[in-house]
C-alpha cells in the first residue's frame, strides 16, 4: 500500500530538480489536514473531475456552433485532449504529471456558452469585461462550493496555472507553461481535423512550410510539437518551443483564424446574430429580475454585486440550456 509520504518521496526521487514538487507547494489559501493517500495536487484534480462546471464542458462549444455527427470537439474533449498532450511533456522532462494534469482539467471551467463568441459578446456588454482565464478562477475560488467548503480550495500553482494559461504573463512553475503551449498544440491540430471533416478546408489548403515542418496528419503533427518542446525546454527554466517551430506554429495558427475561426462558412451571420440575441436577451432580463436567478447565485448578489452574479450565471450555462431559457423566457417557438 502506498500512501502519500511514498507518492512524495518519488516525486523528490524520481523528479526533475525544476519539477514542483507536492510536498513543497504553497498551499491553500484555507489550511486543510492532508489528504492519508493523495498528493495536494492529485487532491485538486479529483476536486475539479467531479465538479459541475466540468461536467458541463461536454454541452459547450469548441469551435463549431451547429455541428452535424457526433465527432466534432467540445470544450469538455478539447480539455481532455490538453490534458495528455501536457502529461506527455511533463512525464519526458522529469516534472510534475499531477500538477500538470489539474490545471490542464481547470483551464476552461470558466468558458462561455458557444465557444469565442460567446466570450466576446459577454466581454462586450458585462462592466470590467470578461476573460474566460479569470473566470476560469473564480468558479474554481468562489462558484463551486459546498456546505462544508466556499470554492474548491485548490492550491496556488493550480490556481495560478489556471489563471496564466493564456496572456502575456508567464505561469509561475514549468507545468504550468506545459498547459499553455499544450493548449495551443491541441486547439490547432483537433481543429484542422475537424475543420477538415466538415469540408471547411482541405489539407491541401494548409500553408506549405507548417506542415512541411510538422506533418501532414493529425498525429504527425503533434509528435513533431511535443518532440520539439522536450528537446528544446529539457534542463531548462522555460517550455516552449524553439524559435523555428513556433514561428511556423503561428502560421498555422493565422492561417486557422482566417479560413475557420472567422469563417462563415463555420459561423453563419444568422447564427452569430442568434447568438448575440441570446447572450444579451439574457443579461438584461437577469439584471431587471434578479429574483429568477437560482439561489446559489442570488446568494451572491450582496458580496459582488447583480453585475457579477448575472455575468457568473450566464457564463456557466451550456449551449443548449442557454438556448432553452431563451426560448422559455421570450416564448420563442
Amino acid at each position: 500500500m502506498l500512501y502519500r509520504e511514498d507518492l512524495e518521496k518519488r516525486e523528490e526521487e524520481m523528479l526533475s530538480p525544476l519539477a514542483c514538487r507536492s510536498s513543497r507547494s504553497a498551499g491553500r489559501r484555507i489550511f486543510e489536514e492532508p489528504c492519508r493517500f493523495r498528493t495536494e495536487f492529485q487532491r485538486d484534480r479529483d476536486r475539479i473531475i467531479h465538479s459541475k462546471a466540468f461536467r458541463r464542458l461536454m454541452h459547450k462549444t469548441q469551435v463549431f456552433l451547429s455541428p452535424e455527427g457526433d465527432h466534432y470537439r467540445t470544450r469538455l474533449t478539447h480539455t481532455l485532449e490538453v490534458s495528455q498532450v501536457a502529461r506527455t511533456i511533463a512525464r519526458n522532462l522529469g516534472l510534475n504529471e499531477d500538477l500538470t494534469e489539474a490545471i490542464a482539467m481547470g483551464h476552461d471551467l470558466g468558458h462561455t456558452p458557444f465557444g469565442h463568441n460567446g466570450e466576446m459578446i459577454l466581454n462586450s456588454i458585462h462592466p470590467g469585461g470578461f476573460r474566460h482565464n479569470e473566470q476560469s478562477l473564480r468558479v474554481v475560488d468562489v462558484l463551486e462550493s459546498t456546505p462544508r467548503r466556499k470554492g474548491m480550495n485548490l492550491t496556488f500553482e493550480v490556481r495560478d496555472g489556471i489563471l496564466n494559461h493564456t496572456g502575456d504573463l508567464p505561469a509561475a512553475t514549468l507545468e504550468g507553461q506545459i498547459v499553455k503551449i499544450s493548449d495551443r498544440i491541441a486547439y490547432i491540430n483537433h481543429d484542422i481535423d475537424d475543420a477538415v471533416r466538415s469540408g471547411v478546408i482541405t489539407l491541401n489548403e494548409l500553408p506549405r512550410e507548417p506542415i512541411a515542418l510538422f506533418g501532414r496528419g493529425h498525429r504527425e503533427r503533434i509528435n513533431a510539437m511535443v518532440e520539439n518542446v522536450v528537446q528544446f525546454s529539457d534542463g531548462k527554466t522555460e517550455v516552449r518551443m524553439d524559435d523555428a517551430h513556433r514561428e511556423q506554429l503561428n502560421v498555422l495558427r493565422d492561417f486557422m483564424f482566417t479560413h475557420v475561426y472567422r469563417s462563415q462558412k463555420v459561423k453563419k451571420e444568422e447564427d452569430l446574430a442568434r447568438i448575440e440575441e441570446v447572450i444579451r436577451s439574457l443579461y438584461e432580463y437577469f439584471l431587471a429580475h434578479p429574483e429568477k436567478l437560482p439561489q446559489d447565485n442570488s446568494d451572491q448578489i450582496e458580496n459582488d454585486g447583480i453585475h457579477v452574479v448575472v455575468k457568473d450565471y450566464i457564463a456557466g450555462m451550456t449551449d443548449r440550456y442557454a438556448l432553452g431559457l431563451y426560448a422559455e423566457l421570450f416564448s420563442v417557438q
